[in-house]
Parts: structure tokens; sequence; C-alpha cells
């Protein structure tokens, strides 16, 4: 059962700011997404990415509280899907909830877009 969805986009150059003021991003990025993020070095995949956690804040439909932004990880597996690796109190919150997380990214010029769903486990 669908327990709640959510989206979010931003424009690229918002992210660019973001990044030029501040040189560390553990506030907002983990460190496995850091190592990931400073391989491909472009701005749309740190804007895809911070989308991703906002997207995840809003199928909670908790918006950002309760957990910190560098708890919610984007990461890759071995065919490039993206999925949520979560840590402390996002990952608390999650399990508490018996959800199974789903998320879609994607960037171009200007701006980036991330789409989440959250399902409700029915069974362990």
């Amino acid at each position: 059962m669908i327990y709640g969805i959510g989206v979010d986009t931003v424009e690229l150059e918002r992210i660019r700011r973001l990044l030029d003021r501040h040189s560390n991003l553990s506030r907002i990025y983990g460190e496995r997404e850091q190592a990931l993020l400073l391989q491909k070095k472009h701005v749309g995949s740190y804007a895809a990415h911070f989308c991703a956690k906002e997207a995840f804040a809003k199928a909670l439909g908790t918006g950002v509280r309760g957990f910190d932004l560098c708890e919610v990880e984007l990461l890759r597996d071995e065919m490039g899907k993206p999925y949520y690796a979560l840590s402390g109190r996002a990952r608390a919150i999650v399990e508490a909830r018996r959800l199974m997380l789903y998320v879609s990214v994607s960037h171009d010029q200007t701006r980036a877009t991330a789409f989440a769903v959250a399902e409700r486990r029915t069974t362990e």
C-alpha cells in the first residue's frame, strides 16, 4: 500500500550558489554520497541528490523534521539505479513505519527533479 509520495525540483543555479558558499557539505550530503558526487563533479548531480532528500521528506509527510538531510543518502546500485541509504533517525523513522522506498532522479541543463514513493510493507 502506498504510504506517501514526494516530488521536488530545484534550479541548478541555486545549488551552484550553495556549493560556492559552503566548502563543508556534510550537513547535507552523507560520506558515501559525497564520495560519489566528487567523482561526478557536476552541479546537476548535487542538485538531483538534494531533490531526492526533499522528496523523501515529502513522501514521509513530515517535511525535513526529526532527521538530518545527511542521514538520507542517494546512492546507486551496480546497474546505476538510484536508491536511498538511510542512517540515524531517518532510518529509525522508516523502520518504525515499516516502509520501503523508491526514488527516481533526473536533471538537465537548468533543473533537477526527484520523485519518491514510500510503500508500507505488509509482511516482514
